[in-house]
């Protein structure tokens, strides 16, 4: 464990960074009282890509994934496609 007052953290905030993601615990002090600790974030996990893909009807997505028309996108969004 680290212990190190917030004047001294501001000159070494690299180095504390460093040994916090490395799994050192490092706790900031104001005038020797621990008020603050830095501590490494755990990794966010990624998307994972087809977790609703049988939550709904084939007709259903079927339908939402078709592609629009002009003269569908022209009257949804105005685009001044001619209809």
């Amino acid at each position: 464990m680290r212990k190190v007052n917030i004047h001294q953290a501001k000159t070494t905030l690299s180095q504390l960074v460093e040994a916090a993601e490395a799994g050192e615990k490092v706790i900031l002090a104001r005038a020797g009282t621990p008020v603050v600790e830095i501590v490494r974030l755990k990794p966010r996990r990624g998307i994972r890509l087809g977790t609703l893909k049988d939550a709904f009807p084939t007709e259903f997505m079927d339908a939402v994934l078709k592609p629009l028309s002009k003269r569908d996108a022209a009257r949804l969004f105005g685009s001044g496609l001619e209809a």
